[in-house]
């Protein structure tokens, strides 16, 4: 029997209506959206069932939402199956989630610290990111040396072997952005976002965050955590804590975390949380992967059906 990884979506996956027909099925959602409203002092649920694309997409809301979505989906999980993952990770913002998923954060505490980074990053310097796909690391990494002459760059998300995102100054980000075809790139997708994020520009904001991530009672994982900064296994509070920033103005190894997991033996993925971008990602690093997604109750449905025979829980 193969290795099981629950896995959580980040940035860019919320879309309006998501986990509400969980919260109308399941009442472990509402305890969960229940908490977040009343910590965050407003109805962060009725933003994810029936509010407007623009404020959702807004990273002071995106990212307490995604967050929320994630944690009840995966408690929903928890309660109607006995699937115990031997691996967690999240890319990005969904890091957080596997966090909680890792009994390394209790609930209140991480929505209290997600809320804070929230706040931090959606007051970053501006800058830019750009998803070009078909370009190995070895041409990223020329592309990233040669628009660096125009200020600020770096990989940002190593997210398949086909699809690295770049990050910086946008005088720079516009500079790869011509650069990266001719270096051979099938399309460069400048992404709609307000900052540079996982680059050094986001420095002074990690700083800041730092003090948070110091008053927040942080543990020891019950399960190993693949953390974005580097791909490695992590266990130990005091790495998580100082990962935690770092992750702010580091590159995501999304790639190298979902590769290094098979290595391990690991042929079953789970994305819980909205969407299914992690999913199609995974599809692209491991084509012989099983995976599976909880983002609503027909995909829930789905994986009690299917993947409990699977591993003959």
């Amino acid at each position: 029997m193969g290795k099981i990884a629950f896995v959580f979506p980040g940035q860019g996956s919320q879309y309006i209506g998501m986990g509400r027909d969980l919260y109308e099925k399941y009442d472990v959602v509402k305890k969960v959206f229940d908490e977040f409203d009343f910590i965050l002092e407003k109805k962060l649920s009725k933003l994810c069932f029936e509010g407007n694309e623009e404020d959702l997409k807004q990273t002071l809301n995106s990212q307490p939402a995604i967050l929320a979505v994630s944690i009840a989906a995966y408690e929903v999980l928890k309660a109607n199956s006995n699937l115990v993952p031997d691996y967690l990770a999240g890319h990005s913002l969904g890091e957080y989630s596997a966090l909680y998923a890792g009994g390394v954060i209790n609930l209140q505490e991480i929505i209290k610290l997600v809320q804070k980074r929230a706040e931090l990053m959606s007051e970053a310097p501006s800058g830019s990111m750009t998803a070009i796909l078909g370009m190995d690391d070895e041409k990223i990494e020329q592309l990233v040396n040669e628009a660096s002459s125009e200020g600020i760059i770096c990989a940002a998300n190593y997210n398949t072997p086909d699809q690295t995102v770049i990050s910086g100054e946008t005088k720079a980000v516009e500079r790869a952005n011509e650069l990266a075809k001719e270096l051979g790139a099938k399309r460069v997708i400048p992404l709609a976002v307000s900052g540079g994020f996982h680059s050094p520009l986001m420095k002074p904001i990690a700083e800041k965050f730092e003090k948070y991530v110091n008053n927040t009672n942080v543990n020891d994982a019950g399960i190993n955590i693949i953390t974005n900064v580097d791909a490695k296994p992590t266990v130990d509070k005091a790495e998580f804590s100082s990962k935690m920033i770092k992750q702010i103005y580091s590159s995501v190894y999304w790639k190298q975390t979902i590769t290094y997991m098979v290595e391990q033996g690991v042929d079953i993925f789970v994305e819980i949380g909205p969407g299914k971008v992690l999913s199609g990602m995974i599809r692209k690093i491991c084509k012989t992967a099983s995976v599976y997604n909880v983002s609503d109750v027909e995909s829930l449905e789905k994986l009690l059906n299917e993947c409990v025979i699977e591993v003959g829980v």
